[in-house]
Formats: structure tokens, C-alpha cells, sequence
């Protein structure tokens, strides 16, 4: 499978050790399967550089076995809640390899948030959320998943 990472720089040897906020599933490399997502990813990350914006573009070895793998699927009601908890700073993420699900973008994190300050209940979020299109990401929280899994394929520079 092919996964992208959108950046600053071209990332031939992704590692663990350069993640430094809580994001959606805590600290670690993040990809997704969606091109168009890393290459607005690359142009934000740009956008605050001096650097171009860079698709990293990886083959995915798709055979996790021995590994810990966290795949929220369709499952909602788990994955806010998940999110909600390594935006806090919780370290829960920290007990698996790979977790695999749905982006908090800008319209999505809105809803999680209204969930998070208690505005909304469960039922609520999850119905919202389903009215809004959805990407994938991949966090490798473990350098023996990236260096399992991940192969650097090639990068583009991602015109402004």
C-alpha cells in the first residue's frame, strides 16, 4: 500500500523522535492514504518555513504481525474519545505500534471539541460527525513499526 506524509522536508528515514505535540493519536510519524491530505498538510507546514512543501511518498508493508495495532475503523464513539484523551496530554496511544482511523480536520475537531466541553453528549458528536467527509491517518508510535512497515518510496516538492 502507498501512504504519504505531507511536510517541510523530505523524510527518507521517518522516526519517532522529531513528534513533539498531542495530536489526534499522541506522539509519533503520522501518514494516511489520502494524497490530497499530506499535500495540504505539506503546504501548512511550509507556510511557517522557509523550506518547500514536501510529499513523502512510502510503500507500506501491510503484514503487522507481532505488532500492536489500534485500527478504530467505523467505530466512532471509541475513536472521540480516544482522541480526546491524547489532546490532554494522555499517554494511552503509548501501548500500541500503529493506530489507524479517522483526521480531527478543522470541521471534525469542532465537533470533538463540543464533545471534549461537555456541549454535546456521545450520540450527539457522533451524528455530527457523520454529516462531515472524513480522511484517514496512520500514527507509527514505535520506531521498530516504522522500521518494519516503512519504506521510502520518493518525495515531490508540492507547488503553493
Amino acid at each position: 500500500m502507498i501512504v504519504f506524509h505531507g511536510s517541510n522536508q523530505i523524510v527518507k528515514e521517518p522516526d519517532v523522535s522529531h513528534s513533539f505535540r498531542s495530536l489526534d493519536f499522541g506522539g509519533g510519524f503520522y501518514v494516511t492514504t489520502v494524497r490530497e491530505q499530506a499535500v495540504r498538510w505539506a503546504r501548512r507546514k511550509a507556510l511557517f518555513s522557509p523550506e518547500t512543501a514536501t510529499l513523502n511518498i512510502y510503500q507500506m508493508n501491510e503484514d503487522g504481525a507481532g505488532l500492536k495495532i489500534l485500527d478504530f475503523g467505523e467505530d466512532l464513539s471509541s475513536w472521540i474519545k480516544f482522541v480526546c484523551d491524547c489532546r490532554d496530554g494522555g499517554t494511552c496511544y503509548r501501548q500500541f505500534d500503529v493506530i489507524k482511523g479517522k483526521v480531527a480536520d478543522d470541521k471534525v475537531f469542532r465537533v470533538v471539541d463540543m464533545y471534549h466541553s461537555g456541549a454535546w453528549d456521545i450520540d450527539r458528536a457522533i451524528k455530527e460527525m457523520k454529516a462531515y467527509s472524513t480522511y484517514d491517518q496512520m500514527n507509527f508510535v514505535t520506531q521498530n513499526a516504522i522500521d518494519r512497515l516503512l519504506k521510502f518510496e520518493r518525495f515531490e516538492k508540492v507547488s503553493s
